[in-house]
């Protein structure tokens, strides 16, 4: 186990300071902070296997299995908790015709995809640790990156929907209980709204007698997980394999974005040095779910939340959060009561998530202030979009590429190739780098 440092007097962090990867308060605070994240956290990595229909508890177990996996491959200066993957949603219920999974043999088929990701991302780790991380920023700069992390989430707007409808006042209910805790609470309690939201649908649920209690009440309190062995000596499974491919691309973003914010949050730009190990860290823990039943990870950003507000970026507390993790998977009971949530509840909750996949995606255009007067900029976006939302499909006998993959090689294509053109017949229609800041919004200019 790690050693950390005490900051100042372990109980108190004084206004301009942060507590540092390598420090820690004392281990009360400590433990307060780390179940902090455990909250933080839990909302969405349920959500996943909920969606997806794999175990909740397997899911569970290789959440905190893959952040204290993350603490060791980063040397402890990486703070950081890997949850479930949204982008993994289409993907896998891409198996099952947009509904959750329904058998072990769909679950054993996805789970190869998970594995294939986690082992490509690990590889590319290795790759970054070994050139550095540029040649990342070259092959997928932000409007091609903000693409494909858009069009992920509103590929998987019809989903959403067709739980809305199944039951739409409950679904209403929860979306609007989501937008009102996000703009009613300031801190902490606003960054958990989603998580909110599916407390007040499920009360609502259980009073208009909309919830099913079967099995609650059988299930023991502890007991293992329920494990499968991706089917890598299923010839099937390998046809759906290209569809998780693109899920590669995400990954990288989120990974290499948490490393910057945590760099640019803590004022130390050393921490980006640790990009590669992040990267091979997270690849590994998502092979390492894929080949026994659960989720892929990620990092989360709804943790980055929790450590702006607390200014605590002490590993100490995630050591905490991935052992909380751990103990919760081995509850049968836990994952039966999840598994009732019913589908109002998820629909409403997913309507909102799965636009703010998008949003994101979105983000990161903003952030990198792309310019959308250039054609090619344009044409990138506006194809891969039409691609994804209208459920684009290409196939060959049994081989199948959905709208995932369709829109992230026409994003690329299109912004490479294009810009390749453009440059060549001297059009102007490439991209020309970000455009330049405007200064702060409102009031008089000086």
């Amino acid at each position: 186990m790690p050693v950390w440092k005490i900051h100042g007097d372990g109980r108190t962090v004084a206004p301009g300071n942060v507590v540092r990867p390598e420090e820690r308060l004392n281990w009360p605070a400590t433990f307060a902070i780390g179940a902090q994240h455990v909250v933080a956290m839990f909302g969405a990595t349920f959500l996943v296997p909920i969606i997806t229909g794999f175990p909740v508890s397997t899911t569970l177990l290789f959440s905190g299995i893959g952040t204290l996996l993350f603490l060791l491959l980063t040397r402890n200066r990486l703070p950081s908790y890997l949850g479930s993957s949204f982008a993994f949603l289409a993907p896998i219920t891409a198996i099952n015709a947009g509904q959750a999974l329904e058998t072990p043999q769909q679950i054993t088929q996805a789970l190869v995809g998970v594995v294939v990701v986690g082992v490509l991302l690990a590889a590319i780790g290795f790759l970054v640790q070994a050139v550095g991380v540029q040649w990342i920023d070259r092959f997928m700069p932000p409007v091609v990156a903000g693409s494909i992390v858009a069009l992920i989430g509103f590929n998987l707007a019809p989903a959403a929907w067709n739980n809305f409808t199944l039951q739409p006042e409950l679904a209403s209910v929860t979306l609007i209980a989501v937008i009102l805790f996000s703009v009613l609470f300031r801190g902490f309690l606003g960054r958990i709204s989603i998580f909110l939201g599916v407390i007040v649908g499920y009360i609502v649920a259980i009073f208009t007698n909309q919830v099913s209690f079967d099995g609650i009440e059988d299930a023991a309190w502890i007991g293992l997980p329920d494990f499968h062995l991706a089917a890598v000596t299923d010839p099937a499974a390998w046809l759906y394999v290209p569809m998780f491919l693109p899920v590669v691309l995400v990954l990288i973003a989120e990974n290499v974005g948490h490393v910057r914010g945590v760099a640019t949050m803590t004022n130390d730009p050393s921490i980006n040095k640790h990009t590669g190990r992040a990267l091979v860290a997270d690849g590994l823990a998502t092979t390492l779910a894929g080949g026994f039943g659960g989720s892929a990870t990620t990092t989360y950003g709804e943790n980055i939340g929790v450590m702006a507000a607390t200014r605590v970026y002490s590993t100490a507390a995630y050591w905490v959060t991935g052992g909380a993790a751990i103990l919760l998977a081995f509850s049968p009971k836990v994952g039966v009561i999840f598994n009732s949530i019913p589908p109002g509840v998820l629909g409403g909750v997913t309507t909102a998530l799965y636009g703010l996949i998008g949003v994101i995606g979105i983000k990161i255009w903003v952030d990198n202030r792309v310019d959308f007067s250039r054609p090619v900029n344009q044409y990138t976006v506006a194809v891969s979009f039409v691609i994804a939302v209208g459920g684009f499909a290409m196939s060959w006998g049994a081989f199948q590429l959905g709208a995932i993959v369709l829109g992230t090689v026409a994003a690329l294509l299109i912004y490479h190739l294009g810009n390749a053109i453009a440059r060549a017949r001297k059009t102007g229609a490439d991209d020309g780098g970000p455009i330049p800041a405007v200064g702060p919004l409102g009031g008089d200019p000086e």
